[in-house]
């Protein structure tokens, strides 16, 4: 007897807790079990600021799916640019370029977000991301590069606009970013000595009038006195009407002048989701409770791709925000759920109430909301550690991350540049891969013969 095919997509919270969950509740006999994921590793994303700044090294918050020989998965090297949930595929695109087929019995989609964007004119040129490990990378070579163009210049004019930063998004990446390359840029100028650390200018623009209004008003307002004690510009209520490879013109009529724009106005869901031409809810796709995609048979959907109904909120059409607590959890409650499918058992709705926020401000900064509970400072500095240390999947990772913040803490950096992607400037799409997904069209007639062998005779 065949073994049914079980494809999750994406290497995330939600992939990865799915596979992990699978892996140790099913035999080998039961299910075959593959992962698609373009990288070997999982990437813990709230930590992306601080890779950013120097506190972590890239291969820290990088989890190898291949660590432990006890793990049976196959793992497939590419990203799903296409499904044809009639033929039950999914289409591949190896990092080798090739487009596969990748047939399933069950799919489960976790493919994740990228980052959200707006037709604002020179956005897609020159806007740089917070989205993966390769942006983290790139953003810290690009900043200490305009503080080694700014120190070896001449022109005034030129050596504000090198030092003249600007991040666009209020919430925990926008702020977390700003915060982190600050400190970044305070204590790297230390190393220049022929700058002034007065014409080092932080902006940080948001288009909403209140700072992480998820933290509550009382931890906005201490997160927001911390920015702007530490010289950080922070405009409410603006956002970009345009930018070049010169200046950011703000909606308020401001032309900044700045080599730099760092945008992380929030998320969308993978452009995947678009290729099922199903139901969707602010671009994510509709599921139940159970997270069974309605209409679509054995198709799965969680995490940031889906509309995952909160239970836990008594409140008609709440969904799940997309956090990473909310991710690993449902990446369990799949996985439980297809276990009981398998062995023609009960499934259950996903249920969990919140338990908290963290930000990192870098440094004794941070604002933190354990159950409920609002903390400032180092206590608060203490819990957002102790939280995301203990949420890393391994004790390698544990141990990397512990050891770069201790060493961090008493030797600091050495502000070196790796020459990433020096010769060009990234864009968003260069490292999202926005631009290889396919259309609904393309994927039908990809998967034509396909859909011929799954349709019934006459």
């Amino acid at each position: 007897m065949t073994r049914p095919r079980i494809l999750v997509v994406g290497a995330g919270f939600a992939g990865v807790g799915c596979v992990r969950r699978l892996e140790r509740r099913l035999t080998g006999r039961e299910a075959q079990i593959s992962l698609l994921s373009p990288f070997s590793y999982q990437l813990y994303l709230p930590l992306l600021p601080q890779v950013a700044a120097g506190v972590l090294t890239p291969q820290s918050v990088a989890l190898s799916l291949r660590r432990s020989k006890r793990h049976r998965t196959r793992i497939i090297p590419g990203g799903a640019v296409g499904v044809d949930t009639k033929a039950k595929v999914c289409l591949v695109r190896t990092i080798s370029g090739e487009l596969v087929d990748e047939p399933y019995d069950h799919l489960v989609l976790a493919p994740g977000s990228v980052t959200r964007t707006f037709d604002i004119p020179g956005l897609s040129e020159h806007a740089r991301g917070m989205k993966t490990l390769a942006e983290a990378a790139y953003i810290r070579d690009h900043v200490i590069a305009q503080l080694d163009l700014a120190d070896a210049g001449e022109d005034d004019a030129e050596r504000a606009a090198r030092l003249c930063f600007v991040v666009v998004g209020g919430g925990y990446a926008g702020t977390e970013t700003a915060a982190c390359l600050q400190r970044l840029t305070h204590n790297a100028v230390q190393r220049y000595p022929r700058l002034d650390p007065a014409l080092i200018k932080w902006h940080l623009v948001d288009l909403a009038p209140k700072l992480m209004p998820e933290l509550g008003d009382k931890l906005g307002a201490a997160a927001l006195e911390i920015l702007r004690r530490r010289g950080i510009e922070v405009s409410l209520g603006v956002s970009v009407a345009s930018v070049d490879d010169e200046a950011v013109t703000l909606t308020d009529g401001r032309v900044l002048p700045s080599r730099t724009l760092i945008w992380t106005a929030g998320v969308a869901a993978s452009p995947l989701i678009g290729t099922l031409e199903a139901e969707t809810n602010r671009g994510r796709l509709v599921v139940g409770p159970d997270m069974v995609v309605p209409g679509l048979d054995g198709v799965h959907a969680l995490g940031d791709a889906a509309a995952v109904p909160d239970l836990a909120k008594n409140e008609p059409g709440a969904i799940c925000p997309p956090t990473a607590q909310h991710a690993m959890r449902q990446g369990k409650q799949v996985a439980d759920n297809l276990v009981a499918t398998l062995r023609g058992e009960p499934t259950y709705p996903y249920h969990h109430r919140d338990l908290g926020l963290v930000v990192d401000l870098g440094g004794r900064d941070a604002v933190s909301k354990p159950l409920g509970i609002e903390l400032h400072g180092t206590p608060a500095q203490a819990v957002a550690r102790a939280y995301h240390w203990a949420a890393l999947r391994t004790n390698v990772a544990k141990t990397r991350v512990m050891t770069n913040w201790l060493l961090n803490a008493v030797a600091g950096d050495d502000f070196v540049r790796t020459g990433f992607l020096s010769s060009r400037s990234g864009t968003l799409a260069d490292f999202e891969y926005t631009d290889a997904y396919l259309t609904p069209d393309q994927v039908r007639a990809h998967t034509s013969a396909l859909r011929a062998q799954v349709s019934p005779g006459p």
